[in-house]
Order: C-alpha cells, then sequence, then structure tokens
C-alpha cells in the first residue's frame, strides 16, 4: 500500500482540468477455473498535465472492471452504478496509481461511438488528497478486447461476442504483442 502523498505531492481538485481524448470500451474475459466468461466495461478521462518541481505527470480518472449485465456496446444510455466496488477498480493516475474505493457512473447520452459520461470516486485510499474525484466527458469507444482462454482465433473470439454484446458495426482490429483479439466499429 501506498504512503499519504504529503501537501505539496498530494493533488487538488482545483487541478483537475478535462482535455479531450477520453475512452471507453469492454473487455470479454475469463479465468479459469473459477470466473465464467463477463464483459466488463471500462472508462478513462483525461486531465491536463500537472507540474511539480520533480516533473510532470499527465492525469487519468480510470475505472475499470466494471459489469454492466446485459448492456450492448450500441445502447449504453441511461446505464448507473452507484457506489459499485469490487471487481470493479477506479483510481487516479498521478505520477502513479492512486486507488479510490467506489464508483458512481452515469452514462447520460451516446452518439454512435461517443458517450457522455459522468463519475465520481470516493475513498482516497492511497492518499493522493482528494476524498472525492468528479469528471464529466465524451468518451470515444476503443473497442472490445476478448481474452478467453479456449479461444485461438479471431474467428471463434468473434464468434463468442453475442452472447455478451451486439457485434453489428464490429471489425477484427489486431493489437500488436497481445494475446487478445480487439473487435473495434468499422470506421475506428
Amino acid at each position: 500500500m501506498m504512503t499519504e502523498a504529503d501537501d505539496k505531492d498530494g493533488l487538488d481538485v482545483q487541478e483537475l482540468v478535462p482535455v479531450e481524448g477520453g475512452t471507453w470500451g469492454g473487455l470479454l474475459y475469463d479465468n479459469p477455473p473459477g470466473l465464467a466468461p463477463a464483459l466488463i466495461w471500462s472508462f478513462r478521462f483525461p486531465f491536463k498535465e500537472v507540474t511539480r518541481d520533480y516533473g510532470s505527470s499527465r492525469i487519468f480518472f480510470d475505472i475499470d472492471w466494471l459489469p454492466l449485465p446485459g448492456v450492448s456496446w450500441r445502447s449504453m444510455t441511461g446505464q448507473a452504478v452507484r457506489g459499485a466496488g469490487e471487481p470493479a477498480e477506479s483510481s487516479v493516475y498521478f505520477f502513479q496509481h492512486h486507488q479510490y474505493d467506489l464508483i458512481d457512473l452515469e452514462i447520460v447520452e451516446q452518439r454512435d461511438l461517443w458517450i457522455h459520461a459522468r463519475a465520481s470516486l470516493t475513498g482516497d485510499l492511497d492518499g493522493l488528497g482528494m476524498d472525492s474525484v468528479t469528471a464529466c466527458a465524451w468518451l470515444h469507444l476503443d473497442g472490445i478486447q476478448v481474452y478467453l482462454s479456449d479461444i485461438t482465433s479471431a474467428e471463434f473470439a468473434f464468434a463468442r461476442l453475442p452472447d455478451f454484446t451486439t457485434t453489428e458495426g464490429l471489425l477484427y482490429s489486431p493489437l500488436p504483442n497481445s494475446p487478445s483479439f480487439r473487435f473495434a466499429p468499422a470506421d475506428f
């Protein structure tokens, strides 16, 4: 566990200046023998770089491993979670990841590959200096990755997706040096 940041190393909420470039995406994975295949979602909200005497750091507000059962990537509007914890993870990246305890997320609107998302993280587990962090931004779909233990080809990976989300408009989009198979919109 990380130690609490002192005042000069911490981050102040007023330093969080949103910038464009946020992303969202899915991951279909399993973890034999215990976890059955599940589709989970990730959301990244970027902020302007912040400088300290010892260097600069880009800032990201990340939500990962968030289950939204029965959700299609084409119909995210209205999805919401309140007080989500494990298995979901959340952090603010400032020189390193600083974990947060609970997640509130709402997908306000969707326009094709873009979602307008509002999120709050609470419970500063690593002492970054902000008990609560909020973000609101338009995020672009990065694709859906398939990482299943029994899948060895993009064709088989694509065949598994319809059990979890629509595949309409998705095409195989290889990730260099990755054991997973990514499917992204045709106009990605």
